[in-house]
């Protein structure tokens, strides 16, 4: 598997784990910064991964009677960057056609420094 592959492969699982990690979780309006916070910095931690943006969509935040509403994966807007070696990858989760949607966006290579 070559780095591209890799750094591919890299964003799809992170994205994949934070969607079905995170859904279900109690949220309000209020929390909704905290939980955002929370995932980035939870997602970061893991290898390959350079920058991660976490958006949630407080319009589908309704409350319940008990006044909190659950993440659902039509909350999202997630960006992801992750690097294996040169090869960066940029994958982006957010609602498509009433689906939330995980994709590529971009993958690309810096060309390395002489001597590295």
């Amino acid at each position: 598997m070559n780095d591209r592959e890799q750094a591919v492969f890299e964003a799809g699982i992170k994205l994949g784990a934070l969607y079905h990690q995170w859904v279900g979780t109690p949220i309000s309006r209020d929390s909704a910064a905290s939980v955002e916070k929370a995932i980035e910095r939870a997602v970061v931690l893991q290898p390959f991964v350079e920058e991660i943006t976490v958006r949630l969509d407080r319009s589908l935040m309704t409350e319940n009677r008990f006044g909190y509403s659950e993440l659902s994966g039509m909350m999202y807007d997630v960006e992801i960057v992750t690097r294996v070696g040169f090869t960066y990858c940029r994958a982006h989760l957010s609602p498509e056609n009433g689906y939330p949607l995980m994709k590529i966006v971009e993958c690309h290579e810096i060309k390395a420094l002489p001597g590295h």
